[in-house]
């Protein structure tokens, strides 16, 4: 849904959500059909929000397949806008996997890891994470705000 005027509504609670296959791929594809709701709610490509919901998306949905696979299992996308805050959710089946808590996270290595989560901690007003309720894995989750006019 889009506003008349191309911005999101202080009003108006839009909702995506899609399960993705728990591979590269399916990280690659999720984070591509955000970036395109974004658009279509009125959060233009290129603007400071656009690029923080998505690099979120990104780290998240790279971590639940990385960390959170389960084989035969998918993982779950879910982006929230109520207002001026937009919430994203990744959802995987894989419980015993958990990630630190805001304020636990330790300074990265200088191996290929470890930096999604910072980058997520930076980027975002507020995350964490809660165990599925209605069956095995967890929610890793962030909230941020969208801005004024056209996502700014």
């Amino acid at each position: 849904m889009m506003s008349n005027l191309g911005s999101p509504t202080d009003h108006l609670a839009t909702d995506f959500a899609m399960r993705f296959t728990s591979t590269p791929r399916g990280a690659r594809l999720a984070r591509r059909l955000v970036g395109v709701r974004l658009q279509e709610w009125g959060i233009p490509y290129g603007t400071d929000a656009h690029d923080n919901i998505i690099l979120i998306t990104a780290e998240l949905a790279a971590n639940a397949v990385r960390h959170g696979h389960v084989a035969g299992r998918d993982f779950h996308v879910r982006v929230s806008l109520v207002g001026r805050t937009a919430r994203i959710e990744v959802t995987d089946t894989r419980g015993e996997r958990v990630p630190p808590r805001p304020g636990e996270l330790g300074e990265p290595g200088v191996g290929d890891g470890g930096r999604g989560l910072l980058l997520v901690s930076r980027l975002a007003a507020a995350w964490d994470w809660h165990a599925r309720g209605e069956g095995p894995g967890k929610v890793v989750w962030a909230e941020c705000g969208v801005g004024g006019e056209g996502g700014q």
